[in-house]
């Protein structure tokens, strides 16, 4: 079973990437003033661009500690239930996070694809419960049987 320590991780992930997607975008503004002669030059001018930032640099170590959360997380869920979870929910706080900052919303459209995105994550979740249960009861049903055999 999906334990609540696993859904919040996964939660915790999401919020990371997608909470930090628009800060990263708006970190970004003025890169495309960096002109160097040279691709090589332009490359190195453009990484120094980022990582001198800060309005960039913050945002991306908080995005990559969620990818080390999202990593520890694997190992332990089901990755059927894990990769959808996180990144549907990572889209809903990238729309979120960006409405709170001004950015345009999407409309109506926006808002029936978030209900239905959870609606996705709702039964990716209650089928990962009920999955887990039907197997612990079968092995519970096959080890009384072994139990009871070994007795004769």
């Amino acid at each position: 079973m999906v334990s609540v320590v696993e859904l919040l991780c996964l939660l915790l992930v999401s919020v990371l990437w997608g909470c930090t997607n628009p800060f990263l975008k708006r970190g970004t503004e003025g890169i495309e003033h960096v002109n160097r002669t040279g691709r090589v030059s332009q490359l190195l001018a453009e990484i120094r661009f980022l990582f001198l930032n800060v309005k960039y640099l913050m945002p991306f170590l908080l995005n990559q500690s969620g990818s080390l959360v999202y990593y520890f997380t694997l190992a332990t869920t089901e990755l059927s239930l894990a990769v959808p979870v996180a990144n549907s929910l990572t889209f809903l706080c990238i729309l979120l996070t960006g409405k709170l900052l001004g950015e345009e919303f999407g409309g109506k459209r926006a808002l029936a694809g978030m209900f239905l995105t959870m609606a996705g994550i709702i039964l990716c979740v209650i089928s990962s419960v009920d999955d887990k249960e039907k197997s612990e009861k079968q092995n519970m049903t096959q080890a009384t049987v072994g139990m009871s055999r070994s007795e004769f």
